[in-house]
């Protein structure tokens, strides 16, 4: 994978926040009706998804500031249903893939592949309660990821702190480190076993399903 000078905003990329009991330990999704004279869990969650569904993992919403706005009402909404979710359980853990977001950096990334003489496949990312560890990955197909590796602990029920421990550039054969820095939060607001929705310390939203791999380094 031949690869271009990285731009000057890919350390920001660092700050990605980046996702009922059952045999697979998936948390407990809220109840269909959940919100009084409202949509229910299933119906607003198909709203939000057809409303993302062509947005090209957010990037057509960047130019379209009324398409951003139903999105995020209807984020709100699942949020509401979700409120009193514990999401910061075993239910957390999984490898989860961006279906969309409003976060600048992945964007930007997912736009401008081609800089590095490749293009961008999944962005992911995978987190294991138990072990307290995060990747935040973005893949460059057929072989190139980028990843940034963090600790994380549960401060509440939806929130969870993280802190960045490294960072890695690599290709078929060859592997570039990268100096980890900065902290922060997520909150994920409405977990389901399809489905996860997040705010972040800066305000972004990130809506993530299930992949149907497990990510591994």
């Amino acid at each position: 994978m031949a690869m271009a000078t990285m731009p000057s905003s890919l350390p920001r990329l660092l700050s990605l926040r980046f996702p009922g009991p059952n045999p697979r330990g998936f948390g407990n999704p809220p109840p269909p009706q959940a919100l009084a004279g409202g949509a229910t869990s299933l119906e607003a969650k198909a709203d939000l998804l057809a409303l993302i569904a062509d947005q090209d993992r957010g990037l057509r919403t960047q130019s379209d500031p009324a398409k951003r706005a139903q999105i995020v009402a209807a984020i709100s909404a699942l949020g509401e249903i979700g409120g009193g979710q514990i999401t910061t359980g075993p239910s957390l853990s999984g490898t989860w893939r961006m279906l969309w977001t409003t976060e600048k950096e992945q964007l930007f990334i997912i736009k401008n592949a081609y800089l590095f003489g490749t293009r961008t496949g999944d962005a992911l990312q995978v987190i294991d309660v138990g072990n307290a560890s995060l990747n935040n990955v973005i893949t460059f197909p057929p072989s190139g990821v980028f990843f940034v590796r963090s600790s994380i602990e549960v401060a509440s029920p939806q929130r969870v702190n993280f802190a960045f421990t490294s960072a890695v550039l690599r290709g078929s054969g060859w592997e570039i480190p990268l100096p980890p820095f900065g902290q922060g939060w997520f909150e994920s607001i409405y977990l389901d076993d399809d489905i996860r929705v997040v705010k972040d310390i800066r305000g972004d939203y990130l809506v993530v399903d299930r992949a149907p791999y497990s990510w591994k380094e």
